[in-house]
């Protein structure tokens, strides 16, 4: 029968069944790669200038504004004087 304990195998025992503690066998390590994603929130400022241009804008109506003047002219119709009738 082969024997592994004996080949240095980690075993303590000449045979299997002498009832003994045998030694656990550290078998090649197994690497596993896992890939984890972190989500990072960076914030970020944008200014945004607004500048306001206000126009005024003057219409130009025209009204008529009428106006009245008056002259008084005083015309003396001068038949004569007194010393006319004579």
């Amino acid at each position: 029968m082969f024997n592994l304990f004996n080949k240095g195998y980690g075993g303590c025992c000449n045979t299997v069944n002498q009832g003994c503690m045998e030694r656990e066998i550290v078998e090649p390590t197994i690497n596993k790669c896992i890939e984890k994603e972190y989500y990072h929130e960076v914030p970020h400022v944008c200014p945004i200038h607004t500048h306001v241009i206000n126009k005024h804008i003057y219409k130009h109506t025209y009204t008529p504004q009428y106006s009245c003047s008056e002259e008084n002219q005083v015309y003396n119709e001068d038949c004569g004087s007194c010393c006319n009738f004579q």
